[in-house]
């Protein structure tokens, strides 16, 4: 089964990275998060992947061409040109990278219409899609077995988002403040992308945002939701790439291909 990896999009609130280059190539323990979202896939046995690229898109093709050069050690032999890998390589995945943004010079290629613009390369009755900035620990083939007894034309991976604000919570006869919370867990759920469709859910996407033809699904009674509990965090924000790459040296927790 195929996964696409949404990547397109220009990241304009984290502009100290992606100034320089896609927001899915910026680096979380020196490697692409793009590159950590893929091994959790590759983790579970989904090594196809169709990366629907865009803002600076070339930088995406760049690294997969030279990715073994750039994950290992090297020997190089100027006389005769010969460049060997070093060590081990026991990864292996089926890539493609498509330019998905208009190229008309219409406004930024909104999600609903990067997903169509990769739906000729979709080549199985169905197919997993995530966002390009969020990992977890979510175990996909759990996600795959709900989504089959669940019969439905989609399912979404259902997280607790923290709230970016501390919260206060007040007596409402006394109007007292009683407790600060500092960017607590919520308890509703959000979108945390490692979503599965059948095939036929892409009739339900249009040129606008993808969440157009999830609530489309939604109407229908269509689309299904996946609990996760565990850990879960997205890149939008510098700030967010700063405690992501500390949650690296400190237990990683979406490694999930290190665990034993």
């Amino acid at each position: 089964m195929q996964t696409i990896i949404l990547g397109g999009g220009k990241g304009t609130r984290m502009k100290e990275e992606t100034e320089f280059r896609p927001k899915p190539m910026v680096e979380v323990g020196g490697m692409p998060i793009l590159w950590h979202i893929m091994r959790i896939y590759m983790h579970y046995g989904f090594n196809d992947f169709v990366i629907a690229s865009g803002y600076k898109g070339t930088m995406i093709k760049e690294f997969f061409h030279n990715w073994r050069a750039l994950l290992h050690d090297i020997s190089l032999d100027t006389s005769k040109g010969d460049v060997k890998i070093l060590g081990n390589n026991n990864i292996h995945f089926k890539i493609k990278v498509i330019d998905t943004d208009y190229q008309d010079g219409r406004a930024e290629t909104l999600t609903g219409a990067r997903i169509l613009k990769v739906a000729p390369y979709i080549t199985d009755s169905e197919f997993m899609l995530t966002y390009g900035d969020g990992v977890s620990n979510v175990d996909i083939s759990k996600v795959i077995d709900f989504h089959h007894k669940q019969g439905s034309l989609g399912t979404i991976t259902g997280v607790h988002p923290q709230s970016r604000f501390g919260l206060v919570e007040v007596v409402e006869k006394t109007n007292l403040i009683t407790q600060f919370k500092q960017k607590p867990i919520l308890h509703e759920y959000i979108n945390g992308g490692f979503m599965i469709f059948k095939k036929e859910a892409l009739r339900y996407f249009d040129e606008g945002n993808m969440e157009n033809g999830l609530i489309k699904m939604a109407n229908e009674k269509q689309l299904s939701l996946y609990r996760h509990e565990g850990f879960w965090k997205c890149v939008d924000t510098y700030n967010e790439l700063e405690q992501l790459n500390k949650l690296w040296d400190d237990g990683r927790p979406w490694a999930v291909w290190e665990k034993k």
